[in-house]
């Protein structure tokens, strides 16, 4: 069965949540038969355009960006040869630009949308989106949301609850390294105390302004490792609060990631709205085995950390009780040692690629067994 992905951007141009997604269901799939190609948009196609992991990446050339949507008049012709030789249509929501190429090419293939959020930061165009984007997710078969939750606080999901159905993000643990001896003994130079942990791009809807102003009355150092649009404002936000206790990195290779989540003392993740829909960091944290924290935003974040199981969710952009909730991972080293066995036991049991893989294929065959 041959599957098209289709999104605005893909490896190895960019490596976001959404594009780790892609990788890891065309990964996992390949299991059952899936063959995967997967259609993007680049400003070097040629160079971009390759074999990765046993599936094709192609690449359409990105004419301009507006809104963080990017744009293609190449991407019309690619999408059309591309759908007309798959079986089966997989889109990756949003990207208003991939409703209109849907459209026009008129494929007529089984279409699938995996929802990865609803639409938070560019709300002024929304009013006059709203209309094409619900005639696409109307016209589509089935609609993906990555968690139970978003299922059920999204307002544009429960719109088409009747099509839609959760599979949670999985990802492989062997796809990662093993960090190396050199890779601990970095980290433990790195950082020569106990700490708490952030990975991940920094962005505004991170919260970690929040995590800033927490550092104030947190009793362990708070690492957060890292680059991104407001790297600058929260290193300037640091200083002048004068929190030593916050250890910026900068971005680094996934050896010292792994390392730095096996030495951590728990996971901290304190988005603060609705943009952050589900967490792969969470799910990387869960599988080392750290408890972890987060803030109830109504999103997948609170499915993937359980409340009172794996972790504690505070309320968003409060830095008291996040402050609180990291002293308690310090104070309590055996209920955060249950918290982390839990997060490892509820990986195990939901979120792991060949978890993701099986559900996709099985979703994949409903359409292959109706034509039939």
């Amino acid at each position: 069965m041959k599957v098209l992905h289709f999104f605005k951007t893909y490896w190895p141009d960019t490596f976001g949540g959404v594009e780790r997604t892609i990788h890891a269901i065309a990964q996992s799939t390949a299991a059952y038969g899936v063959e995967t190609e997967v259609l993007s948009l680049s400003r070097t196609p040629e160079e971009n355009t390759r074999r990765l992991d046993g599936h094709m990446a192609v690449k359409a050339r990105l004419d301009f960006e507006l809104a963080s949507t990017g744009f293609s008049r190449e991407a019309f012709r690619k999408f059309r040869v591309l759908a007309g030789g798959a079986d089966l249509v997989h889109y990756h929501f949003p990207w208003p630009f991939m409703d209109i190429v849907h459209f026009q090419s008129g494929h007529g293939k089984p279409a699938v949308v995996t929802y990865h959020s609803d639409i938070v930061k560019q709300r002024l165009i929304l009013p006059f989106y709203r209309p094409l984007m619900m005639r696409f997710l109307g016209a589509v078969d089935t609609i993906v949301a990555t968690s139970p939750n978003y299922l059920e606080s999204s307002p544009v999901l429960r719109a088409f609850k009747a099509k839609s159905k959760v599979i949670p993000i999985g990802i492989d643990e062997g796809a990662y390294p093993t960090p190396s001896e050199a890779d601990d003994a970095w980290c433990r130079s790195a950082v020569t105390e106990p700490f708490v942990l952030f990975v991940g791009v920094l962005r505004y809807y991170k919260g970690l302004d929040v995590l800033i102003q927490a550092a104030g009355k947190a009793r362990c150092k708070i690492v957060i490792a890292g680059s991104g649009p407001v790297e600058r404002e929260l290193k300037q936000q640091a200083k002048t609060l004068g929190r030593d206790n916050v250890i910026f990195l900068g971005e680094i290779a996934e050896p010292r990631k792994m390392a730095l989540l096996r030495n951590c003392l728990g996971f901290v993740f304190p988005s603060n709205q609705r943009s952050e829909a589900y967490g792969i960091s969470l799910v990387e944290a869960a599988m080392c085995g750290k408890p972890a924290i987060s803030c109830e935003i109504g999103t997948g974040t609170s499915y993937v950390n359980e409340p009172g199981q794996t972790g504690l969710v505070v309320p968003p952009s409060d830095p008291v009780q996040l402050a609180e909730a990291i002293n308690r991972l310090v104070e309590q080293p055996t209920e955060a040692a249950n918290w982390g066995r839990a997060a490892r036991e509820r990986y195990v049991r939901l979120f792991t690629a060949e978890r993701m893989g099986k559900s996709y294929a099985e979703l994949y065959r409903e359409f292959e067994n109706r034509k039939g």
